[in-house]
């Protein structure tokens, strides 16, 4: 029979290992854009192999039609880097914002296929081209789910609207309502987050659809700050962080947020700590290198949006956290 002294400190070992041990069933794995370093992003066929390798959370970006349609797609228009015309040849930035197109003509675009000699291709060399792929709409993600029998995968919703270009997007009101209804009809509210850099929305989903959990994206480096410490921006409907004591984990609480969704190069062991103790989780974006998803396991994070999901399903079984299982399905 062990002694005391080693009983204390196996308990301890057991507490600081954490998800080593494989104590954290919740941790969330959440395929970027359905994966987009495998395949291309925020389509069927990314989202239909995220689902048959197994992820827990499937994240994708919306937008709204001329014609009221929500469809997923991580701009807020046409990218040119993505968007070829039915003669095969790409379009010329800058691409036409989706509010000032109907659904038919978002449909004529073959987004299955990285412009060769862009940035965005270097960026994703061993990216799957599927010539042929079609921007989808929300409802045909859901269907697809449906059709894959996963009834445990979640979604992590991303209002794509910026309050610096409202021409570019129905309003947050109208924006809301929109995809509310999509989730609401199609039964899916239970399985559901938003998320957004624009506060404004979440708290529109907040009070419209309370039961919904709403994730506070931030980034406060470069030319991309959609956070200040010292003032209010016009990302974060007028909340400041300084009448929160320079907080953004209390300045999210205050503003009623379930999530921070915070760019990993900004969390510490500490503001993770104290995001815990005022109940927030923690989602970090977008991890894609072995080292980074390990790093912030070991700090304490709650998941990892990442474009590698299959790496992110090794760095993390390797922790003895559980993983999802796959439900095969084609797109």
């Amino acid at each position: 029979m062990p002694s005391r002294a080693t009983t204390i400190l196996i308990a301890l070992w057991v507490l600081m290992a954490g998800p080593a041990m494989g104590s954290d069933a919740t941790f969330d794995i959440e395929a970027h854009r359905g994966g987009r370093a495998l395949l291309p992003e925020n389509s069927l066929p990314a989202f239909a192999n995220a689902l048959s390798m197994g992820v827990d959370t499937l994240e994708l970006d919306v937008g709204v039609t001329a014609d009221g349609e929500v469809i997923v797609s991580h701009e807020r228009g046409l990218n040119p880097d993505l968007s070829r015309r039915p003669d095969g040849t790409y379009i010329t930035p800058p691409g036409t914002p989706f509010v000032k197109l109907r659904l038919d003509e978002v449909r004529t675009y073959d987004v299955g296929q990285i412009r060769p000699d862009s940035a965005y291709a270097k960026q994703f060399p061993s990216q799957r081209a599927v010539p042929g792929t079609r921007i989808p709409t929300l409802r045909e993600l859901f269907a697809l789910v449906r059709k894959s029998g996963n009834t445990k995968v979640r979604f992590n919703i991303e209002t794509k609207i910026d309050p610096n270009r409202p021409d570019e997007t129905l309003g947050p009101q109208d924006f809301v309502a929109k995809l509310l209804g999509v989730i609401e009809s199609e039964g899916f509210s239970e399985r559901v987050m938003i998320q957004s850099f624009d506060w404004r929305t979440l708290l529109v989903v907040q009070q419209q659809a309370p039961n919904i959990p709403t994730a506070y994206l931030t980034i406060q480096r470069g030319s991309s700050q959609t956070v200040a410490r010292d003032r209010a921006t016009n990302w974060t409907a007028d909340f400041n962080p300084s009448d929160h004591g320079g907080s953004l984990p209390r300045t999210i609480k205050a503003a009623g947020g379930a999530i921070w969704s915070p760019h990993f190069g900004d969390v510490t062991a500490a503001l993770i700590s104290e995001a815990h103790e005022l109940g927030l989780r923690v989602v970090v974006w977008t991890v894609n290198k072995r080292e980074d998803m390990t790093r912030m396991i070991e700090l304490g994070v709650d998941g990892i949006i990442s474009d590698s999901p299959d790496l992110l399903r090794q760095v993390a079984g390797a922790r003895g956290i559980a993983l999802p299982a796959g439900t095969p399905v084609e797109p």
